[in-house]
């Protein structure tokens, strides 16, 4: 499958998936949305990536919404009547959440390398990823409460498990930036890099790094630690036992302590393939 607004390298299990719009500092069209929710779906139904980068080229890492996205509102609102118009909104705005949270349910680890600016929908978008990188000079702002809205594709309701409670309130409610500095510092960053080439090669370090783990137990980790994050922890806890006893992998672990023991990299199986309109029909 071909994209014209990313573009997808993979090797040795690791796929870096970049935005592709820098005559738009990477700003996210229509044609954006919908690749983003292709590229990740079928890269975690695929089951051989292990962990993706997403990174972008240009000055900015994404500048948010296309703003000739609002230009024409006929599309948006294809009835005068208030219900409907209500009603066909909040499936797109559903429809949008869903194109972020492809990230955030993809089977491995989505590492995040930010350079520039990373604002409104892209902000979103770094939320939905298990790992936040950035050059030192990179700023994130959440700036759709300084155009008179309210956020609406996931940074409500992923950023104060990221980072403080109160912090995350100031940033929605004052639209200010935070710098990569501050970033770090409350936990939204796990590390800063002082050029672009130097975040390009650390993010891809740390993929190579889980690219060498289990595929089994690494997705066991994200899965459950999502989870988690959303219920209470005898909740989580009570599903865990069903989870380990569901997916208890004795072939990954017989082939880590050998290779621990043989002194070589381990060769674990690919996660099978997800394709049910082929498999059940």
């Amino acid at each position: 499958m071909s994209y014209s607004r990313f573009t997808i390298e993979e090797q040795d299990h690791i796929a870096i998936v970049r935005f592709s719009r820098t005559d738009k500092r990477n700003a996210m069209d229509a044609e954006t949305w919908h690749e983003l929710k292709r590229v990740f779906e079928q890269l975690s139904n695929e089951g051989k990536v292990r962990c993706a980068v997403l990174a972008s080229e240009g000055k900015h890492f994404c500048t948010g919404m296309d703003l000739a996205v609002f230009q024409d509102t006929s599309k948006l609102f294809a009835t005068e009547e208030p219900g409907r118009q209500g009603e066909y909104f909040r499936h797109l705005v559903a429809y949008l959440q869903a194109c972020i949270s492809a990230v955030e349910a993809a089977r491995f680890p989505v590492i995040a390398a930010v350079q520039g600016g990373c604002i409104g929908a892209g902000f979103d978008l770094i939320s939905a990823c298990d790992i936040r990188l950035a050059t030192s000079d990179a700023w994130f702002q959440i700036a759709e409460t300084n155009i008179g809205m309210t956020a609406d594709v996931g940074t409500l309701q992923r950023v104060g498990s990221i980072m403080p409670a109160g912090l995350a309130r100031e940033l929605c409610y004052t639209g200010r930036r935070l710098t990569a500095v501050e970033a770090t510092t409350s936990g939204y960053l796990n590390r800063t890099f002082e050029s672009h080439e130097a975040l390009l090669e650390g993010a891809v370090e740390m993929a190579r790094e889980i690219a060498t783990k289990s595929p089994m137990s690494v997705a066991g980790c994200k899965h459950l630690l999502n989870y988690s994050r959303d219920h209470s922890v005898a909740d989580s806890l009570h599903y865990q036992t069903v989870w380990q006893a569901a997916h208890f992998h004795y072939r990954d672990m017989t082939e880590a302590a050998f290779a621990a023991f043989e002194k070589r990299e381990a060769n674990f199986e690919a996660l099978p393939v997800i394709n049910p309109q082929k498999d059940f029909n």
